[in-house]
């Protein structure tokens, strides 16, 4: 099985990340996974910056609104999300 590279964008905040991840996304034909520990809540788009739906359409984007503000989400409940998605992604090539 051919393993799928992961690439990783990362930084401090406002240097040109989300950018760059839609640039290179559309360039490798790939998929985002947020790391965002904001953008993960429902309901919380104003101050976090999430991506607009006509953008997720184009370029699938996963680990945006998957709880809500009141719900515990932890460092491992994300770590195993995130392996969820990488798996499925790279199911698919």
């Amino acid at each position: 099985m051919r393993k799928t590279p992961i690439i990783a964008l990362i930084g401090p905040t406002a240097v040109g990340k989300t950018a760059m991840s839609l640039d290179l996304a559309r360039a490798l034909r790939a998929e985002i996974v947020s790391v965002d520990s904001r953008q993960v809540y429902r309901y919380m788009d104003v101050g976090t910056d999430k991506i607009g739906t006509e953008i997720r359409r184009e370029i699938p984007h996963h680990l945006i609104d998957v709880v809500d503000p009141d719900e515990v989400f932890t460092a491992s409940d994300f770590v195993e999300k995130a392996a969820g998605c990488i798996q499925r992604i790279s199911a698919r090539g």
